[in-house]
C-alpha cells in the first residue's frame, strides 16, 4: 500500500485516446518529472491543482524528447478512485506510445500494478465495499442493458446497504444473547420476544429472496442458453442465421451438414442469450455423426430453453422427444416447438400429443423470414416466465454472494431450532455469529485474504 503503482487502463491497440493511471504517494511527484505545459523539459510542475485538466507534453527524461502531447488530470486523495493521490494521463492510443510513457513512469520509483490493484486499493482504503468492487467488473463485462442496470445499482451501494441492514438486525439479536452470557446473575434467562423472533424470520426471508433472485437472474451475466435441435435438414442452421441476422452457420440441402455444435451470442429486447445450433438427431452408424449427436444431447441437457424443430408432413412421436421435453410441472429445460417450412404449402402440420399440449408451438419459415419476430417474442416470454420481477429487483447477487446467503440461511435455521429446543445462549450465539460473518463476507467486512485475491485477480491490470 505504500508503493506507487501504474498501468495502462485502456485496451491495447490503435485508437483515439489511451489512458495511463498512476496511484500512490509519489504519483504527483512522478507526474511533475515527466510533464510540462510547454514544449520544454519539465522542471518540476509542483503547482498542479487537484481535479483540473492540464494540456501539455510528456518527456523522455534521458534525451528530453517529447513522447506525446497529452491531457493530465491530477486527483488528490481521498477524493479519487483509490482514495490515494492519483494522476491520469490521456495520450494518443497506440501500443508503442502508451508502453513508452508507462516505461518512463516505471523508471521513477513506480511499479506495474497487479490485476485489479487499483480497485483493491479503493476497497482497502474503505472508499467502496466488496460488492461495489465486484460491480466494477460486472459493469465492464455487462452483456446487456439489464445486466448493466443491476451492476450499476450495485456499484452505487444498493446491495451493500441492504446486507448491512440485515447484519445490524442480527447484531442486535446477538447483543441480547451476550448480555445473558456475560451477566447471567443480573438478567432474566433469555426468552426472545415475538418481535425478536420476527427479526430472525425477516432476515431469513430476505436471504431466501436474494437466493431466488440469483437463481432466476444469473443468466444476466452468462446469457440464457438456447439449443436448437431436431432431425437432420429440418432448418436448424437456417433458423440460427435468421435469429442472429447473419450467416453464421453453413446451410445446404445436404442432411447432416452441421456436425459440431455452433455457439453464438444473441440479444433480444436487452436480454442476453447464447444460441447453439446442433447436429440433427437421428439413428446413424457413422462415427462422426454419432459423436455430433451425443454433443447435441449434452447441450440440450445443459440448456435453459430448447427450440425443438419439426416440418410439415411429419409426426410428433413421444419416443422421439421424451428425453428432451419434460412433462408438465417436471424439472428440465423449457421447450418451444417450432414448425418450420410452412411456406411449402403442406397443410399436414405436426400435432402434439395430449401430454405435451401445455408446451407452446409456433409456425415459421426460416427461408422467407416468416414468424421469426413472433418466435423471438415467444423466446423472451417463455424464458422469463416464472422468474422474479426484474423491474422490482434493485440488485442481483452473484454466485459468491449466493453461497454466503445459503450459509446464513443454514445458520439461522439452526438458531430457530435451538430456540425451539431452549438451547444454551452460548450455542445460539455461535450460530448467530456465523450468520453475521457469512453476511460480512459479501460486503468484505469478514472476507478472507483468499477471497479478496480470487476476486481482484480476475480484474484487468489497469482497473
Amino acid at each position: 500500500m505504500n508503493d506507487t503503482i501504474a498501468a495502462i487502463a485502456t485496451p491495447y491497440g490503435s485508437g483515439g485516446i489511451g489512458v495511463i493511471r498512476i496511484s500512490g504517494p509519489k504519483a504527483f511527484d512522478i507526474a511533475s518529472k515527466l510533464f510540462s505545459k510547454r514544449k520544454l523539459r519539465p522542471e518540476g510542475c509542483t503547482n498542479l491543482e487537484s481535479h483540473k485538466v492540464y494540456h501539455g507534453y510528456v518527456f523522455n527524461n534521458k534525451n528530453t524528447d517529447i513522447i506525446d502531447e497529452v491531457l493530465l488530470i491530477p486527483m488528490k486523495g481521498p477524493s479519487s478512485y483509490t482514495a490515494e493521490d492519483v494522476v491520469e494521463i490521456q495520450a494518443h492510443s497506440g501500443t508503442i506510445v502508451l508502453r513508452t510513457i508507462l516505461d518512463e513512469i516505471l523508471s521513477h520509483e513506480a511499479r506495474l500494478s497487479e490485476p485489479g490493484e487499483f480497485t483493491k486499493r479503493a476497497f482497502l482504503n474503505q472508499r467502496i465495499d466488496l460488492t461495489q468492487a465486484e460491480a466494477v467488473a460486472d459493469i465492464i463485462n455487462a452483456k446487456s442493458a439489464s445486466s448493466l442496470k443491476f451492476a450499476a445499482s450495485q456499484n452505487l451501494g444498493a446491495l451493500k446497504s441492504q446486507i448491512r441492514e440485515l447484519r445490524e438486525k442480527l447484531i442486535h439479536f446477538l447483543s441480547l444473547l451476550e448480555v445473558n452470557i456475560d451477566f447471567p446473575d443480573d438478567v432474566e434467562p433469555f426468552e426472545p420476544s415475538r418481535k425478536e423472533m420476527e427479526l430472525i424470520d425477516d432476515v431469513l426471508e430476505k436471504c431466501r429472496e436474494y437466493i431466488k433472485q440469483h437463481e432466476d437472474a444469473c443468466f444476466l451475466k452468462d446469457g440464457i442458453r438456447i439449443t436448437i435441435c431436431g432431425a437432420p435438414n429440418v432448418g436448424k442452421s437456417s433458423l440460427m442465421n435468421r435469429l442472429l441476422e447473419q450467416d453464421r452457420a453453413i446451410v445446404t440441402a445436404i442432411p447432416g451438414t452441421t456436425r459440431d455444435p455452433i455457439e453464438e451470442g444473441l440479444n433480444i429486447d436487452g436480454i442476453p442469450f447464447v444460441i447453439i445450433d446442433t447436429a440433427g438427431i437421428h439413428q446413424s452408424d457413422n462415427l462422426v455423426e454419432i459423436i455430433g449427436i451425443e454433443k447435441a444431447k449434452d447441450h440440450i441437457n445443459a440448456s435453459d430453453l430448447v427450440l425443438f424443430m419439426k416440418e410439415p408432413g411429419t409426426l410428433f412421436t413421444d419416443k422421439e422427444f421424451e428425453k428432451v421435453v419434460p412433462l408438465e410441472n417436471q424439472p428440465g429445460p423449457k421447450i418451444i416447438f417450432v414448425i418450420n417450412k410452412i411456406d411449402i404449402g403442406d397443410s399436414n402440420l405436426p400435432e402434439l400429443s395430449e401430454k405435451y399440449r401445455h408446451i407452446p408451438k409456433i409456425e415459421i419459415s426460416a427461408l422467407f423470414n416468416k414468424g421469426i419476430k413472433e418466435l423471438k417474442q415467444k423466446i423472451v416470454t417463455t424464458s422469463m416466465a416464472g422468474l422474479v420481477d426484474m423491474e422490482k429487483s434493485s440488485v442481483i447477487p452473484n454466485l459468491r454472494h449466493k453461497k454466503a446467503l445459503e450459509q446464513t440461511v443454514e445458520s439461522l435455521i439452526s438458531v430457530k431450532t435451538g430456540l425451539a429446543q431452549t438451547l444454551e445462549e452460548e450455542m445460539l450465539a455461535i450460530d448467530i455469529k456465523n450468520s453475521i460473518d457469512s453476511l460480512g463476507t459479501i460486503t468484505g467486512e469478514t472476507a478472507s485474504l483468499d477471497i479478496l485475491d480470487t476476486i481482484f485477480n480476475n480484474f484487468c491490470i489497469g482497473k
